[in-house]
């Protein structure tokens, strides 16, 4: 589940950054940079900064269906 989230919130960022870099201020686009440099550290280091803050909050990293 937690994997999920960070998918989520990691293409939410990207997307509103696009969005912000077109109809505000092309600077958006190092919030892009930034969030994509990130995704690519938790690839080599295998941490990443919001699964630890999802897991103090109790979400659990199983994917397991609710019945």
């Amino acid at each position: 589940m937690r994997n999920r989230i960070v998918r989520g919130v990691a293409g939410t960022f990207i997307l509103i950054s696009l969005l912000l870099a077109i109809y505000l201020n092309i600077n958006w686009l190092w919030f892009t940079a930034f969030v994509g440099a990130n995704l690519l550290q938790s690839s080599i280091t295998k941490w990443c900064l919001l699964e630890d803050i999802l897991k103090k909050f109790g979400v659990s990293d199983s994917d397991k269906k609710c019945s």
